[in-house]
């Protein structure tokens, strides 16, 4: 099946269509990936399809030998991992419906942060459940992008 999935940047400078089926979904729990996503782990997706840059394209960097990171060089945005000459695999947080791909595959288990092993034991907080944050979300003014496809970004008069 030929599923289509849109994403890019944060700021919308770089967007994206990837075109299904889904080659593979994985977390990496290695360092290089920890320190290349500014995360604990690193959320990917490789397609069998097509991969098109829709607005702008990331830079890169070679983080080693064999390996290429994209990201945007506006806002810094984290998007592709490239191993090779074949095509890229995407940043999971990227794309518009992350929680419509789901990692099948953990690399680098033996690195994994410990947090993984107790995140059901957080206290389990909803967006904006105190007052503070009620009024902090009330008055907060996103200059991201939204999760779909614009004509223009941004807006005009920004």
């Amino acid at each position: 099946m030929n599923e289509v999935f849109t994403g890019g940047c944060q700021c919308g400078a770089v967007r994206f269509r990837a075109t299904g089926p889904i080659k593979a979904a994985s977390v990496c729990n290695c360092r290089m990936c920890q320190k290349a996503l500014g995360n604990l782990i690193a959320p990917f997706v490789s397609f069998i399809g097509s991969i098109e840059w829709t607005r702008g394209a990331p830079t890169e960097f070679r983080s080693s030998g064999r390996v290429r990171r994209g990201f945007c060089d506006k806002c810094g945005t984290p998007l592709t991992y490239h191993w090779g000459d074949g095509q890229p695999s995407l940043t999971i947080g990227s794309f518009d419906t992350p929680d419509a791909i789901l990692p099948t595959v953990e690399f680098a288990h033996d690195n994994r942060h410990p947090l993984f092993a107790k995140v059901d034991k957080l206290k389990p907080e909803t967006l904006g459940s105190t007052d503070e944050e009620r009024d902090l979300l009330a008055i907060l003014q996103s200059f991201q992008h939204p999760d779909h496809d614009t004509d223009v970004w941004p807006p005009q008069g920004r």
